[in-house]
């Protein structure tokens, strides 16, 4: 990367011009009459980009060496991770061809796991991946919301499944948790291509690129709990009955609950005190499950409680984390 001075010159009576450099304007194409879009930044520069690179890069593609010396999970990674950093066309070949295992476990990870990606070419030594996702169709704000709604209804499933020893609700929660590992990394695609492309920014809902780094950690905080969701619903599966709603692990779970639904709400909220204060009750809540402890000698089933009461005091950790960004992400930019 090269950096071009150049003298601003101000020409009638109230017009500043600056030239182009020439190379830039050979490389994306750039004839007389063609339109610039100049965006001025949060960090007072200015951003000059024009329609023909965006018509460019309006697909990047990436070819992977499928590695059958490593396990189809690696592989697997290695195609996720090029999702993540904003690929639009994904191929994954193969000089030897893909074993029927393989094939199958590719497709249905992608399928599972990466909103967008689509399986548009497939051949015996290569499968081709597309995104076709909108940003428009699916902004920020509502993979947030999504991802919320889900974490919330296995939270709250996980603990009903406790109360009545239900099998069926407890492996439903831990099948939910694939949607909202696939919402999680969307936002973290959709995050990475906002910091390279403002006009990706404002089609997401993205204000300024420091909140970036703060959507990043509330969506993995917002994961985490999903993740000890699933830890409560296969603890539920270790154990041989149901709980009474009398336990006091049941006012843990509702005070987590509600710690964890006002720490979401905390994104929208301008208060700081407001939002500390939901802080310093997440500390509190998780204050109480330590005052729980311990379990053990209370009869069966007492070492999965225990493990139960640790999830809903990470549920409240994870909280207090998530109000503390949107304190950060409140506080007005000098």
């Amino acid at each position: 990367m090269t950096k071009d001075k150049r003298k601003v010159q101000f020409t009638g009576n109230s017009t500043y011009i600056v030239s182009l450099p020439i190379k830039w304007v050979r490389d994306i194409g750039l004839e007389a009459g063609d339109t610039l879009t100049l965006t001025p930044m949060p960090n007072k520069t200015l951003l000059v980009s024009s329609s023909a690179v965006s018509k460019d890069h309006s697909a990047l593609k990436a070819t992977i060496d499928y590695l059958h010396s490593d396990s189809a999970e690696n592989n697997l990674r290695i195609l996720i991770s090029h999702y993540l950093v904003g690929y639009d066309v994904i191929r994954l070949t193969t000089k030897k061809g893909f074993s029927a295992y393989d094939r199958k476990f590719i497709k249905d990870s992608v399928r599972q796991k990466l909103i967008g990606l689509e399986l548009v070419e497939e051949s015996r030594n290569e499968l081709v991946f597309q995104c076709l996702l909108n940003y428009n169709d699916l902004p920020l704000s509502r993979v947030i919301k999504n991802m919320y709604g889900l974490v919330l209804s296995m939270l709250e499933d996980s603990m009903t499944a406790l109360r009545d020893h239900n099998v069926e609700i407890a492996e439903d929660v831990i099948q939910r948790d694939d949607d909202v590992d696939r919402f999680y990394l969307l936002a973290v695609r959709q995050l990475k291509a906002s910091i390279e492309d403002i006009e990706l920014s404002e089609k997401i809902g993205i204000r300024h690129p420091r909140e970036c780094l703060g959507y990043r950690l509330i969506t993995k905080s917002i994961e985490r709990v999903g993740d000890h969701a699933v830890r409560i619903a296969r603890n539920v599966l270790k154990m041989e009955s149901g709980i009474s709603l009398d336990d006091p692990i049941f006012k843990m779970a509702d005070l987590s609950t509600k710690v964890f639904e006002s720490s979401i709400d905390s994104m929208q909220q301008e208060d700081l005190q407001a939002i500390n204060q939901i802080v310093v009750e997440a500390k509190k809540v998780s204050q109480f499950g330590v005052s729980l402890e311990p379990r053990s000698g209370e009869g069966s089933g007492s070492i999965e409680l225990s493990m139960v009461l640790e999830s809903l005091r990470r549920v409240s950790e994870y909280s207090a984390d998530i109000a503390e960004v949107s304190i950060n992400m409140n506080i007005k930019q000098l």
